[in-house]
């Protein structure tokens, strides 16, 4: 009898089971039982032709099958199968001084035997890149920014909204509709003035990432979607710089250093070795679609800053040729062994990720009115609808009279949305009515929608005696 662990994306399909026991003597034979067992996993499992899918990955313990027998793997009696699907280095700095509030600042630093104040100075001598500032970025930057990481560069073109509060603990109710690598900035200055805050404003893509990358030593991906993390991977191998990787899903994380070149000169395995196709668009939503507990990105988004520190430091055993997964329901971890694939494509160039994916990395324009704008309409007595998408305690403490139709139900009461009027919809910073506008848009083809530009909070007391009429 094997167990095979099931991963959380794919429990919805075996009654959201975490394991399966199934009678089997090789791998192959554990995965045809499990897809006779439960059909509508078999084809996220295999292809057409019976093969695994490319971007799902299978470890007998801890070792990849590719590493031993792949689908011929013997199975033990009391063996484990992992399936382990994919889910959204130092520096030659030249030496820095402390001030004496450095010292005391970075005291318990120092006083580690096997950290000292050598490790501490490779720290500010160092530049790290963290690409996101959510659910990951947020303790990963303020972790990385407590310790005395000279400089940290922040890519995000996302505002602060109300439903980021559950997690991103970088934010607070203060910073709702700001930039958030503004925010990011001004908090992590606050927490430590004696390092350097760059911020990028800007969507990472083919044709900023090397030049923005190249300007640093270790890259952290906290993205949330498949064509950037691959284009944060390629873009980290053609430049040469180590790639600290974190991923979350409702209860389950990833952590792994990719492209980690050793003190023997021998670099690791990449992303793309692990992965070398994404999932099927739409298999693996985001947290955004599919949730995620609160504190399950602080846990991984904090051992991604370790492992940041161990790469910058050189002390312990960076997670290079290793991939670790934690379980939140079962607080369970895993620490399973990779490999460079030599199948593995010669990364020279960077491409068009979301053709690559078959899904955009970010999501598409909606139309959009001001405060003002929507003045003038009611004003002028436009035949117009207005839509108020949040939750119902929201409304009760203030509203403009709208139709409370909150997000989780847009789809299913689209038919108290008219289609021949103008439909204004709003939230309360205007990021949830903007999700509700796509929702809405590509199920049922709406055209007539329009968000209204930071929510209820842009509205003024005169304006919203106006707009409440």
């Amino acid at each position: 009898m094997a167990t095979i662990i099931i991963p959380t994306p794919l429990r919805k399909f075996i009654n959201h089971e975490p394991r399966v026991d199934v009678q089997a003597t090789t791998v192959k034979e554990a995965i045809n039982a499990l897809s006779v067992n439960f059909p509508e996993l078999k084809k996220n499992l295999l292809d057409d032709n019976g093969k695994i899918r490319g971007f799902v990955n299978l470890f007998v313990g801890d070792e990849d099958i590719r590493n031993l027998q792949q689908e011929n793997t013997v199975l033990a009696t009391n063996s484990v199968l992992s399936i382990i699907p994919a889910i959204a280095g130092g520096s030659g700095q030249e030496e820095q001084p402390f001030s004496k509030e450095e010292l005391a600042r970075y005291n318990r630093h120092i006083i580690i035997p096997d950290f000292g104040l050598e490790a501490q100075k490779k720290l500010k001598g160092a530049k790290v890149l963290v690409v996101g500032s959510g659910g990951l970025g947020s303790p990963l930057l303020l972790y990385l920014a407590a310790a005395g990481v000279g400089t940290i560069g922040i890519v995000d073109f996302d505002v602060v909204d109300d439903s980021n509060l559950q997690r991103q603990v970088l934010f607070g109710v203060e910073n709702i509709g700001e930039l958030k690598v503004e925010a990011a900035k001004k908090r992590l200055q606050q927490l430590n003035p004696y390092i350097t805050i760059r911020t990028y404003n800007t969507q990472l893509t083919a044709g900023n990432a090397l030049e923005i990358i190249s300007q640093y030593d270790v890259i952290a991906d906290g993205t949330d979607n498949f064509p950037t993390r691959y284009l944060v991977n390629d873009a980290s191998v053609i430049a040469g710089k180590p790639n600290v990787y974190a991923s979350i899903f409702q209860f389950e994380g990833q952590v792994a250093v990719f492209n980690y070149t050793d003190k023997n000169g021998v670099t690791g395995p990449n992303y793309r070795d692990l992965y070398p196709t994404p999932p099927d668009p739409g298999l693996i939503p985001n947290c955004a679609e599919g949730g995620v507990l609160g504190v399950l990105p602080g846990i991984i988004g904090t051992l991604q800053a370790n492992e940041v520190i161990k790469v910058i430091t050189g002390i312990g055993e960076p997670l290079s040729g290793r991939f670790f997964v934690f379980d939140a329901l079962s607080f369970e971890t895993r620490t399973l062994k990779i490999s460079t694939n030599p199948t593995t494509p010669v990364i020279s160039e960077l491409i068009d990720y979301e053709q690559f994916c078959g899904v955009p990395a970010v999501e598409k324009p909606i139309k959009e009115i001001s405060v003002e704008e929507f003045s003038t309409w009611i004003t002028n007595r436009e035949d117009i609808q207005v839509i108020d998408v949040r939750e119902p305690n929201e409304y009760e403490e203030r509203n403009i009279g709208a139709l409370l139709i909150p997000l989780a139900t847009v789809q299913q009461r689209a038919n108290e949305i008219h289609s021949d009027k103008k439909v204004i919809v709003h939230c309360r910073s205007g990021k949830r009515s903007a999700t509700a506008i796509r929702e809405l848009e590509s199920a049922f083809g709406f055209t007539n929608l329009y968000n209204l530009k930071g929510g209820i909070l842009a509205i003024s007391g005169e304006q919203e005696l106006l707009l409440s009429r």
